[in-house]
């Protein structure tokens, strides 16, 4: 039995009976296995319909019941929430309007399956130590999925260019390492500890050094902006710090060969010079506005654009190539401004305690904010180029991002302005001198 399935195992049903008594234990498990999708990696000795995740979530709503249900003052993290909820009920929505397909109802199942550790979490989430906790576990779970794909790659076979991860295509894999190069970048400059230090730095690096093997431009774009916003959002732009970050862009320029460079400029070469692939993306979103326009309040129905492509010359199953564009064609208008708002909230949200104009009890919560600002904007960019609708990642750092705001207190409410002394004496002697 490999160590891998050991891991699994002992996850699921020592973290189920845990969960019971803790937990904020069974979501760290649950988001662990999101990201690292055990069957996936080991799937010679697992169960295929173990429902490894499934039972850990039973104990985990459990333990939570049994607890209490948690905290739903959700302070300022609440307009997230409500986004989030907002979203899925939309989905519901869209899917009774669409025709009998069990596409829609699957993607209304798989978004409850993140909206609700979302929610649970966001109520267990009552201190910085469980959101530090939170990010280690986005960081290591990330970081080990990129330790297997380099791995494989030096063993010989490109697995994430060729066969992806838990479900995701080379894209959507390396946009979601691309996410988690920010998170592991700042966590990183926020640990006092060096070997911590060191840890989220090797995991960054391996992170990126996936990117590159992806061969996937949207992910190549997203680490880019993820590189510029870090520099812009170094708290002190100290030494140590710019070095830190000027040696993680020299390795990752010296691990990118030719074939990744070149990849990544047809970005931006014109009409004439760009590759099929580029020129189809612009043709297909071409198409998906046509649909909003056709149907812009409920969309054609979630998940249901693959199979509505061939009317405009595609083959069946095509994907928009664009998370925002494919949302709007399936879901509407308001679908795609739900979705959107999700993340604009939280970025806006968390902007101004990143710059210090909203003060914070622990000063971890700045740091927080900076590592969730850096893995979203890249993901936000990149994400229309590619269809993700079912990447967990930029979620679960939504949800570190929507806790820290639920830590940071309201400002306090304004005492009624009474008398002002100095003003109430002037007026007392002009009274006595008339």
């Amino acid at each position: 039995m490999s160590l891998g399935v050991i891991f699994t195992y002992g996850l699921t049903y020592g973290g189920a009976v845990v969960s019971l008594f803790n937990p904020f234990v069974g979501l760290l498990i649950y988001v662990c296995f999101a990201i690292i999708s055990p069957v996936s990696l080991w799937g010679y000795g697992l169960d295929p319909d173990g429902h490894y995740s499934r039972i850990v979530a039973i104990a985990l709503l459990i333990g939570w019941v049994f607890k209490g249900f948690g905290g739903w003052n959700f302070g300022r993290g609440r307009a997230i929430v409500f986004a989030f909820v907002a979203y899925w009920l939309w989905s519901i929505v869209s899917a009774v309007n669409a025709p009998n397909d069990p596409v829609a109802w699957r993607f209304v199942e798989n978004t409850a399956k993140i909206l609700i550790p979302f929610v649970v979490g966001m109520t267990l989430i009552d201190s910085g130590e469980k959101l530090k906790k939170l990010a280690w576990v986005l960081v290591l779970s990330l970081g080990f999925v990129a330790y297997e794909m380099n791995l494989s790659y030096y063993q010989g076979f490109n697995r994430i260019y060729e066969l992806g991860h838990g479900g995701m295509g080379n894209n959507g894999v390396a946009i979601g390492m691309a996410v988690g190069v920010g998170v592991a970048f700042f966590l990183g400059v926020s640990e006092s500890r060096v070997w911590l230090r060191g840890v989220a730095w090797v995991a960054a690096l391996l992170m990126i050094h996936t990117v590159l093997l992806a061969f996937s431009r949207g992910g190549m774009l997203a680490l880019v902006i993820t590189g510029f916003v870090s520099f812009f959002l170094l708290p002190s732009k100290q030494p140590k710090q710019i070095l830190a970050l000027v040696v993680v862009i020299l390795i990752a320029l010296r691990l990118a060969g030719p074939q990744v460079s070149d990849r990544f400029m047809t970005i931006f070469e014109s009409g004439q010079e760009r590759d099929v692939s580029a020129q189809s993306r612009l043709d297909l979103w071409g198409h998906a506005w046509d649909v909003m326009k056709e149907h812009p309040l409920l969309g054609v129905g979630p998940d249901r654009w693959p199979r509505v492509a061939s009317k405009y010359g595609w083959v069946e199953g095509k994907e928009v190539h664009s998370t925002w564009l494919q949302t709007g064609a399936e879901m509407g208008f308001p679908g795609m401004a739900l979705l959107g708002a999700f993340y604009a909230l939280c970025l806006g949200k968390l902007w101004p305690i990143v710059r210090g104009k909203v003060k914070v009890h622990d000063p971890w919560i700045q740091n927080v904010g900076r590592m969730v600002i850096a893995g979203l904007v890249g993901f936000i960019i990149a994400a229309q180029f590619v269809t993700m609708e079912g990447l967990e990642v930029p979620y679960y750092v939504t949800l570190l991002g929507a806790g820290a705001l639920r830590l940071t207190p309201r400002p306090a409410a304004l005492p009624r302005l009474g008398k002002v002394p100095a003003l109430s004496t002037a007026a007392s002697l002009f009274q006595r001198r008339c």
